[in-house]
């Protein structure tokens, strides 16, 4: 039996209604995503801060507050209707100017924050790189006051000196990234590089582990800033290791002097009491005295082949090397008297000025 004329007249009056639902909702959606797609109305680069616990709808509303978003609702139901739920990486973001929503949203997902540098001189100290990372506004600093053994500890390494663990390098963090976070960046840099040219190292070195070469390689580090001394600054502690014969390296009585160095050395200075004293000890010091750089890592393992046992600078810019203590002692009294023109103190700039 047929349906009655009302009956039919109600399903044609819902079928109407429903295709003009879909064409209303059809419309409300392209329009919707031609606002999606629409340079915003920002003219600058906006700065905008997500932290953790932000919602979506907070961050548009600091957005729109910001000029940079003006339809935060509308977008909001946009990523809606369409199933797309950006999850926001924290930091710090800098929207470009006349952003689109979908643009800021990418930005978002990538997590394209303003990332700041920090950047760890070769030679540096630990407690200088400390003293950088507490001094950085950008960095949260969750180590401050903590003994070296603590910073040690929640590194995860509480056996190990700090000096010389951590890889001079320039660090890309985002700002409140805390100094601990930037610590274990460095820490295992430093590892994976000294593992890596340990097992390129020339296997005749009087050296029994990877961490006497770290140490070496801060001593070169200190010696000289000619990147082509370096292996030969190495090859003459190497021999002199073989010799049993003392390093006699100023750079580690300074490290033993610590804040009483104030800039020169003197011949009392070589008398300082100390296992860093390595005019008065043979063999390495204890630990490293910085922290070495690349290069440096790579000249501790691969010195130069050479019958040097003695170098001194030459008051000029690098060192004078010799194989002789006679000759030694001829280049070294040069430097005193250079050092003399120049109204300096005599302090020994030299390895191996004493027998």
């Amino acid at each position: 039996m047929g349906k009655s004329a009302p009956a039919r007249r109600r399903l044609r009056i819902l079928v109407a209604l429903l295709v003009l639902l879909a064409l209303i909702a059809g419309g409300a959606l392209a329009l919707l995503s031609y606002n999606y797609d629409t340079p915003g109305p920002a003219s600058r680069t906006v700065r905008v801060e997500v932290k953790a616990g932000d919602t979506l709808h907070a961050v548009f509303n600091r957005l729109s507050a910001l000029g940079a978003l003006p339809h935060p609702r509308a977008v909001e139901l946009y990523l809606r209707l369409t199933g797309v739920a950006p999850r926001m990486e924290i930091g710090v973001y800098d929207i470009p100017a006349y952003s689109s929503p979908a643009q800021i949203v990418r930005m978002f997902q990538e997590g394209r924050v303003v990332l700041d540098k920090l950047t760890v001189v070769e030679g540096t100290t630990f407690g200088q790189f400390l003293a950088e990372l507490d001094a950085d506004p950008d960095i949260v600093p969750s180590l401050r006051g903590e003994s070296d053994a603590a910073v040690m500890a929640a590194l995860g390494h509480p056996a190990q000196n700090p000096e010389g663990r951590f890889f001079p390098d320039t660090y890309s963090f985002s700002p409140g990234t805390t100094d601990l976070t930037i610590l274990r960046m460095a820490y295992d840099q430093m590892s994976a590089e000294l593992a890596k040219v340990w097992h390129e190292r020339r296997r005749s070195l009087p050296l029994t582990n990877a961490y006497q070469a770290l140490i070496l390689a801060s001593m070169i580090e200190k010696e000289t800033g000619v990147a082509d001394e370096r292996a030969r600054i190495a090859g003459v502690f190497v021999n002199r290791l073989r010799r049993d014969m003392p390093l006699q390296s100023d750079p580690t009585v300074i490290y033993a002097l610590g804040d009483r160095y104030h800039g020169q050395l003197y011949a009392r200075d070589l008398a300082v009491k100390s296992p860093y004293n390595t005019y008065l000890h043979t063999g390495l010091p204890p630990t490293p005295i910085c922290l070495p750089g690349l290069a440096s890592l790579q000249a501790a393992v691969r010195p130069d082949k050479t019958r040097d046992l003695y170098f001194v600078a030459t008051g000029k810019g690098g060192h004078h090397f010799s194989r002789t203590l006679a000759e030694h002692d001829v280049q070294l009294r040069k430097y005193i008297r250079q050092l003399r023109k120049d109204r300096l103190a005599e302090p020994s700039r030299a390895t191996g000025s004493t027998p």
